[in-house]
């Protein structure tokens, strides 16, 4: 089995803990406005590789590794999920820890085919990093071409699989920079148990470069990028609305987003 694997970084800081091996997999359905990774869209192009040559990859240069591993992300890494699986299995055989950078779109609970392989997959994932691109479903549509539902199940989901998640929101003016929006993201991350870090990622525009390259338009290109205070402001909302459904599952109330 081979999977379409855009690029690799050998030394990833910023893909989960420690030092890591990043694997960019090729393909995705999302086309999310702000996206800086649009040459990694179309399936099925990129190169052939196998297992054992991306591993070999990873040895190469595993003395780095030590209290880092192996990231998989995109494109969209669960849209080759057969490959996917079997990658992981290998490296955790070999003691690797795994973390899968994801939107979580495929998820379909009402597909009993997919739905085992995801039972599958987990059991060789140490880590799911989600990306919630957007808690308001119009918005998210808006955003990304699809709705957000499947994201939002799939993060329960894997709240009831106990799989540790880092939740991952790219704050970007005008989109996403909302203390409405902000505050029921954080309303609903209240529920979710399992997660064990929240990043508030900037908006940056890095990616023009690559769609004038390829000839497509740039969609966000008179919005100016965000900066580290609005971060650290949004993450202070998005704590309150955890803090809040937090206090409510304390006093035994039940709301539903």
């Amino acid at each position: 089995m081979t999977g379409h694997i855009h690029s690799t970084d050998s030394f990833g800081t910023v893909d989960g803990p420690g030092v890591r091996f990043v694997i960019f997999f090729q393909g995705c359905p999302m086309r999310c406005l702000y996206c800086h990774n649009p040459d990694t869209w179309e399936p099925g192009q990129g190169g052939e590789k196998t297992v054992e040559e991306l591993l070999a990859e990873y040895d190469s240069c595993k003395e780095f590794y030590k209290n880092g591993g192996i990231t998989v992300t995109g494109g969209e890494p669960l849209l080759q999920i057969d490959f996917l699986t079997e990658l992981l299995r290998e490296a955790k055989g070999r003691g690797i820890h795994t973390c899968i950078d994801t939107s979580g779109i495929v998820f379909d609970p009402d597909n009993p085919a997919l739905l085992a392989k995801f039972e599958l997959l987990m059991k060789y994932t140490d880590l799911i990093m989600l990306d919630i691109k957007h808690i308001d479903d119009a918005e998210h549509k808006k955003l990304t071409g699809h709705s957000n539902r499947s994201i939002l199940v799939f993060a329960r989901w894997l709240c009831e699989k106990e799989t540790p998640v880092w939740i991952r929101h790219v704050l970007v003016p005008g989109i996403t920079d909302n203390d409405e929006y902000l505050c029921r993201l954080g309303y609903f991350l209240g529920e979710l148990r399992n997660m064990k870090a929240l990043d508030i990622l900037p908006y940056h525009d890095m990616g023009k470069a690559k769609y004038k390259r390829l000839g497509i338009d740039y969609p966000l290109e008179n919005t100016p990028p965000s900066d580290k205070q609005a971060a650290l402001r949004a993450r202070e909302v998005i704590m309150r609305g955890i803090k809040e459904r937090l206090r409510e599952q304390q006093g035994g109330k039940k709301n539903v987003i």
